[in-house]
């Protein structure tokens, strides 16, 4: 076992989540945010159910002031061709918060077979509150 790999893919869990994992962490109640990182209008259209819209563009100490950071906040975007999610992961990080980023965005989520909401939603697993 090599030190460098396993720091690594610790690394890389420390800063990454999957769709399976934010599923979990949300019918938990774990004090988690998901951020939808691209245009409102993309938002309008499709997005994970409960999402905040924080457009990258749009991320400053005044659109974030009114967040709390003791919450994690996981970052998403379409998928792995658009890189909005790494865009306000790096703001919200550089902002004080605690983020994470979602592996493959929208479409893994999606493909994983969870619902989403829009003017476009799809069906799908439904997140279940753990309350």
């Amino acid at each position: 076992m090599s030190i460098e790999q396993l720091n690594h893919y610790q690394r890389k869990l420390a800063y990454e989540m999957d769709s399976w994992d934010l599923y979990v962490a949300l019918g938990e109640n774990e004090p988690i945010t998901v951020v939808d990182g691209r245009s409102a209008e993309a938002y309008a259209q499709e997005h994970i159910p409960g999402a905040l819209n924080l457009p990258h563009r749009e991320i400053c100490f005044n659109s974030t002031e009114s967040l709390d950071k003791s919450k994690l906040y996981v970052c998403y975007c379409d998928g792995i061709g658009c890189n909005a999610s790494t865009k306000t992961a790096l703001k919200l990080l550089t902002l004080g918060f605690q983020v994470r980023e979602l592996i493959g965005g929208l479409d893994w989520w999606k493909r994983d077979g969870y619902a989403t909401a829009g003017d476009g939603a799809q069906p799908g697993t439904e997140i279940k509150c753990g309350c």
